[in-house]
């Protein structure tokens, strides 16, 4: 009777207890579970074994590789050796986990796009500002090409004014020796003349 009573009370020892941590093996491959709301874990390979909780849909797991009437065995995220039916593990994620990957691509996309707009518009910026030096720079060659006009014109008017101005006093210069060449003779012979006279 006391063997009995012994047997009870080691059994509801260990379903009181949870299943202790076991170390997984190196072979383990990463699984998941389907996109069902909740799976119930037991603790052997069928519906007749206990049920020692339920998992997450979506929650990455390991596979042990071990296959039993449909059930298969995986390590919880709490590091516990359980069965599930083999239908509801996965090697590929659930859709939760696909839709949080893509909306993390997404938020990447969009920072990414909000930095090509701010360089877009700096790039822009850029280029209003080198249209507008390049405007200015035009209207000052444009004035000094004016510039340059108007002097070489200057130039070339003080030029012909300054021949002008030469060949002008080189014309008095000519007039006034013809003169003096004509009028000089004529005054010393006059002054002859009259000293003869006076003689």
């Amino acid at each position: 009777m006391k063997s009995i009573k012994g047997l009870f009370v080691g059994l509801a020892l260990t379903l009181s207890f949870p299943l202790l941590a076991v170390e997984a093996p190196a072979n383990l491959a990463s699984g998941y579970i389907s996109d069902d709301l909740f799976v119930y874990m037991h603790s052997g390979a069928g519906n007749n074994y206990r049920i020692l909780g339920s998992v997450n849909s979506g929650v990455e797991v390991k596979i042990t590789g071990r296959h039993e009437n449909d059930y298969s065995e995986i390590i919880d995220d709490k590091n516990r050796n359980v069965w599930i039916e083999s239908k509801y593990v996965s090697l590929k994620p659930g859709l939760r986990f696909v839709i949080a990957e893509l909306n993390e691509k997404l938020a990447n996309t969009a920072a990414g796009s909000d930095n090509l707009s701010d360089e877009l518009i700096a790039a822009k910026n850029h280029i209003e500002k080198m249209t507008q030096e390049r405007i200015t720079l035009n209207n000052e060659i444009s004035q000094l090409n004016k510039t340059l006009t108007t002097t070489q014109s200057k130039l070339k008017d003080q030029d012909t004014n300054i021949k002008k101005e030469w060949f002008y006093n080189g014309a008095i210069v000519l007039i006034i020796g013809l003169v003096l060449g004509l009028l000089i003779p004529r005054l010393t012979a006059r002054r002859k003349g009259s000293m003869d006279n006076w003689k």
